[in-house]
């Protein structure tokens, strides 16, 4: 088992006199792969925070009304992961009869990831490969091999396409561009987001990170297309479509942020089963 301490610190200052709005998405979410065993939250002004479930996601958001002046967001928790761990080999792609109708969604285009403008090129580089966790793996590959990851060299509106026509990205361009291909041949993916756990320091300090999960046989697998961190540290906070679904913040009104400060840590504990985790050869999944 995995245990991850997490503090999130976040920092803004509201310019409006009648304040903004915020809809946050920093709790990890409760799977039965993925358990909290205690959160602490902590606001700088007397808020009174609205926290509620997607249902359909496991998705957590808390959404407020922050006063003018400044707002500090403070977020503790200690998650345990109890990962599901399986053979790729057996992981099969299902057929688009047999999809569960809550995946379906998962094999459309979407506004970062236009996987029908990429059908051609898909079939044609990843078409003739054996169909299950290696074709997968392939796509991952091909994206790590031929994108370089560069800080500050996109923004919100770059999509798949263009991290294509570009190579290069950060994780969420990473993690667009093998949504989109994965769907231009059938298979689901969407994102996820966590904390970039096991991160080079070089690459910049402890982030937010986008990777992706891949339904195989009858779960979600995690896949790191950026290849920055560890999968086996990757504690999920949200699911969606694409980065649209799954912003850490969304602001409505007049706000100056600064970088969010992120502190993950792994608890090593081999009499309560607590293992640091490593990069290993299994499918892994939070599902």
């Amino acid at each position: 088992m995995i245990r991850l301490e997490l503090q999130i610190d976040l920092y803004y200052q509201v310019n409006d006199s009648y304040g903004a709005d915020f809809v946050f998405n920093i709790h990890p979410a409760q799977t039965p792969a993925q358990t909290l065993t205690g959160e602490r939250l902590s606001l700088s002004q007397p808020l009174e925070p609205e926290i509620s479930t997607d249902p359909a996601t496991g998705n957590r958001y808390m959404r407020l009304h922050a006063n003018p002046g400044p707002l500090t967001v403070s977020y503790a928790a200690t998650v345990d992961l109890a990962q599901h761990r399986a053979d790729p080999a057996a992981l099969a792609e299902v057929p688009v009869r047999q999809m569960p109708l809550d995946v379906m969604q998962y094999i459309y285009p979407s506004r970062y990831c236009q996987s029908d403008r990429l059908v051609k090129f898909a079939i044609n580089e990843f078409g003739h490969l054996w169909q299950g966790y290696s074709r997968v793996l392939a796509i991952q590959h091909w994206v790590q091999k031929h994108v370089t990851f560069t800080s500050n060299t996109t923004n919100s509106n770059t999509s798949a396409v263009d991290t294509l026509i570009e190579q290069v990205g950060v994780c969420r361009d990473f993690a667009h561009l093998m949504i989109a291909l994965c769907r231009a041949v059938n298979i689901p993916a969407r994102v996820a987001t966590g904390t970039d756990f096991g991160a080079d320091p070089a690459l910049g300090p402890p982030d937010f990170h986008a990777y992706v999960e891949v339904y195989l046989g009858d779960r979600w697998y995690i896949f790191d297309p950026s290849g920055t961190a560890i999968p086996m540290g990757f504690m999920r906070i949200g699911t969606g479509r694409d980065a649209a679904d799954v912003a850490f913040a969304t602001i409505f009104g007049n706000v100056q942020s600064q970088a969010p400060l992120i502190r993950t840590r792994a608890i090593v504990d081999a009499k309560r089963g607590f293992e640091l985790p490593a990069h290993c050869s299994q499918a892994l999944s939070t599902s």
